[in-house]
């Protein structure tokens, strides 16, 4: 495989030179802090403006889920690592299982720790880690890059849409491969870094807020919350029992106490107690109620 183009590298929005930071070195500790807290504020606008983009995702991907279709993440170094973050906090904070919603990054789990930057130029490592999984025509694939032209991620990208899936591309660099390889591009662009090439700053912090996005706009609308409520949430500490009880009295307006009860009584299923409490069900009854209901609760109510 042909080395990168480093020519073509130097011109990516991504790696170029930032003007605000060419004296980052000479500044007061303060003075520095101010000015990377400027750029982090154009994170946010950066995302807004791919709004409609990531709503047309979440929508795609959310009528995948109703087929038994499923979610993937695939990237490179920080892009890949922030993608098993957010595939690894789906199963506690919504009660899914975790192959629903899987991260995938370039070098394996090692990678996670400890760099593997080679891992990311073959495309042929991509397409089989991603084949390795199973992946399938009603699933969906992520591919995130911060510069939009990582051979892996293209690689993953090829073989998902061969197999006629859903393909969105995540990246910072409009018009990127990624971004034309893709199904739906979410492209915000975050500009040059603080430190100059180095993504995991503005560009990593503008994937975290997609991926925020991506995943909790699906779970909203397949119903895993209710209102703004984890109704999906699995009380497996101290910390998300109190959080079951304080969601059952918010839902049903009971108090702690008997949140706490309903809880029990429920087997651990925040869902099942507010069922029963607001309907005044047994357990089965409101077991059954929910499952008529594909388990979205304000349907089951």
């Amino acid at each position: 495989m042909q080395a990168p183009d480093q020519h073509l590298l130097g011109t990516l929005l991504t790696e170029a030179r930032n003007p605000a930071t060419e004296h980052l070195d000479e500044l007061p500790t303060l003075a520095m802090l101010q000015v990377i807290n400027d750029e982090d504020a154009k994170v946010a606008t950066a995302v807004r403006a791919e709004l409609p983009h990531i709503a047309q995702a979440i929508d795609e991907i959310a009528a995948r889920f109703g087929r038994g279709g499923r979610l993937f993440y695939i990237g490179a170094g920080t892009s890949g690592r922030l993608g098993v973050l957010d595939a690894s906090e789906c199963p506690p904070t919504f009660s899914v299982s975790a192959d629903l919603v899987q991260g995938l990054i370039a070098g394996g789990d090692r990678a996670l720790r400890l760099s593997s930057e080679h891992s990311e130029d073959s495309p042929e490592e991509g397409a089989r880690d991603l084949a390795a999984t199973g992946f399938a025509k009603d699933d969906t694939l992520v591919g995130i890059a911060a510069s939009g032209r990582t051979p892996y991620v293209l690689g993953a990208l090829a073989y998902a849409k061969k197999l006629g899936a859903l393909t969105v591309g995540l990246t910072c660099v409009p018009g990127s491969a990624i971004s034309q390889a893709a199904d739906i591009a979410i492209t915000p662009a975050t500009g040059p870094e603080v430190l100059t090439g180095s993504t995991r700053l503005k560009a990593g912090t503008a994937t975290k807020l997609v991926l925020n996005m991506l995943s909790t706009g699906v779970m909203v609308r397949t119903g895993a919350t209710y209102g703004n409520l984890m109704v999906n949430v699995r009380p497996t500490n101290a910390k998300l029992v109190d959080r079951a009880h304080r969601i059952i009295a918010a839902a049903t307006g009971c108090d702690m106490e008997t949140a706490a009860k309903l809880l029990e009584e429920a087997g651990d299923s925040v869902k099942t107690a507010i069922v029963m409490q607001k309907r005044s069900l047994s357990r089965e009854a409101a077991e059954t109620r929910l499952a008529a209901a594909h388990g979205v609760l304000a349907n089951a109510l």
